[in-house]
């Protein structure tokens, strides 16, 4: 999308050096990657990154309303709301299309939004690998309201760690070795001391939590939370010694609820150029005339699972669960990543956190992921090049 860039890039770029720069991810951090990093970095230009910002700033200004709370209490299902809920979520991440307005001029249009952390550790770690790799100017960075990667580990080692010792906290997923995105955990753990750990890891005493290490039982005081219940609720024979809704003495970064209160219940209340329509669909008296040009998404189902691109009256009107839906106006992404064999649709996701005591979240940097198919996704992927996780690299 900034072509001198671009041109650079695609110049340097052969498949041999794709491969050699995997393999030196993989010498780095030894089988810890196993999703599909894609060939090329986005390069962002300043025009698209204002908007970025702008779109952003829309979503907060929502967040940031007296009633929000009031707006989502029903975003939280039945027996998974955890006690001891916070101000406000301390991490933000929103998914925009790169799309064309009707003058022809590049726009972000949201797709989805989370009050959750998302490759955070990863992210800070691409643009180093790129950068070792291919030519990429200094008039670009993956970094917006920080100088650079080390101020930006500075910025999430104070809001993870709270002033705790390291290890008084964790990281706590489901399997953490067993995800595809554990290299971000590993990461989580080389930058700022975390370990992962799954739940049938931790011990509890009353309403205090622990682990053991080398031999030692270490008492949790703060939890950085990646469990998503949507996973969760697919072993119903996993018994850990505690529940995440039990009152517990710990403090969490990321509060399970806001997973549920930042999500796609959100996108109805969002009022911005760049936010699609979107409606919960047990409100609507009357479908919208142009049914064809509207997606339907599972409220409660994450990770695009549920998402049914192509409805008819007839398939709406055989859903007995009307309230566990939304419907969301089509984006048309439009195709701005020069590969080698033609142009690639793009999605870029701003990564903000928000520690407590400050009155505005920080955007920190951003993931972006390149597609061939008609979602983004890996199922909509498969057996192309060019496609998958990446770094934006906005113009400074």
């Amino acid at each position: 999308m900034i072509l001198t860039p671009r041109q650079q890039f695609n110049a340097a770029f052969s498949p041999e050096s794709y491969q050699q720069m995997l393999a030196d991810v993989d010498q780095q951090l030894p089988g810890q990657l196993d999703f599909r990093v894609a060939e090329s970095p986005v390069f962002v230009p300043a025009g698209l990154r204002d908007k970025l910002i702008r779109a952003g700033r829309d979503i907060i200004d929502v967040l940031q309303r007296p009633d929000f709370k009031q707006l989502t209490e029903a975003a939280i299902p039945a027996g998974q709301r955890v006690p001891n809920e916070d101000a406000h979520a301390e991490f933000l991440t929103f998914d925009f299309a790169v799309c064309r307005d009707a003058h022809g001029e590049l726009e972000p249009q949201l797709i989805e939004m989370q009050g959750f952390p998302s490759l955070y550790a990863f992210q800070s770690y691409l643009p180093e690998v790129f950068s070792a790799h291919y030519p990429i100017p200094d008039s670009v960075s993956a970094f917006l309201d920080v100088p650079d990667a080390v101020a930006y580990h500075v910025e999430m080692k104070q809001l993870i760690l709270a002033g705790e010792n390291p290890e008084n906290v964790i990281l706590l997923e489901l399997f953490p070795k067993q995800q595809k995105t554990r290299i971000d955990f590993y990461l989580t753990e080389k930058f700022w001391g975390v370990q992962a750990l799954s739940l049938p890891d931790v011990r509890r005493r009353g309403r205090e939590l622990f682990y053991e290490k080398d031999g030692r039982e270490i008492r949790i005081k703060r939890i950085y939370n990646r469990v998503i219940f949507d996973e969760l609720v697919r072993y119903p024979d996993l018994h850990p010694e505690f529940n995440l809704i039990d009152d517990l003495d710990v403090t969490w970064v990321g509060h399970p609820n806001w997973f549920f209160r930042v999500s796609k219940y959100t996108l109805p209340f969002i009022k911005s150029q760049y936010a699609p329509p979107s409606y919960f669909l047990s409100e609507l008296k009357n479908y919208p005339a142009d049914l064809e040009n509207y997606v339907l998404k599972p409220l409660f189902s994450f990770a695009g699972a549920g998402v049914k691109l192509h409805i008819t009256a007839a398939n709406l009107d055989a859903l007995s669960d009307k309230s566990n839906y939304l419907l969301q106006r089509k984006v048309q992404y439009e195709p701005v990543v020069l590969s080698p064999t033609g142009l690639v649709k793009c999605e870029i996701r701003l990564l903000y956190i928000w520690p407590h005591g400050q009155a505005e979240p920080k955007l920190l940097t951003g993931l972006a992921r390149l597609s061939r198919g008609e979602m983004i996704g890996v199922d909509f992927n498969k057996d192309k090049d060019w496609v998958g996780g990446t770094t934006p690299l906005f113009e400074k």
